[in-house]
């Protein structure tokens, strides 16, 4: 298990490697809030990246779960729920 939070570096980092950064798309401006269609991330790219999240992170992101998780806040908050309360998997 992964002893500091996931954060919005980390997930950048992940999404880079595992899915590219799409043209026009600003990694260094605030994309909290902006939903994963929208930065140009279709959910194959997202499945490749929660993928990497989980082997890096120790976590197990459920499939209903991702269908719900629609922008990197809210990727963020799945997985730091998961650290701080740990399921077993």
């Amino acid at each position: 298990m992964s002893t500091h939070a996931f954060t919005i570096d980390d997930l950048k980092r992940i999404l880079h490697t595992s899915a590219g950064v799409p043209e026009g798309v600003d990694f260094d401006g605030d994309i909290l809030d902006i939903a994963f269609d929208s930065l140009g991330y279709e959910s194959l790219a997202l499945l490749e990246t929660c993928g990497s999240i989980e082997r890096e992170f120790e976590v197990s992101i459920d499939d209903d779960a991702l269908t719900i998780t629609d922008t990197p806040r809210t990727l963020l908050r799945l997985v730091n729920d998961q650290l701080v309360t740990p399921s077993t998997r």
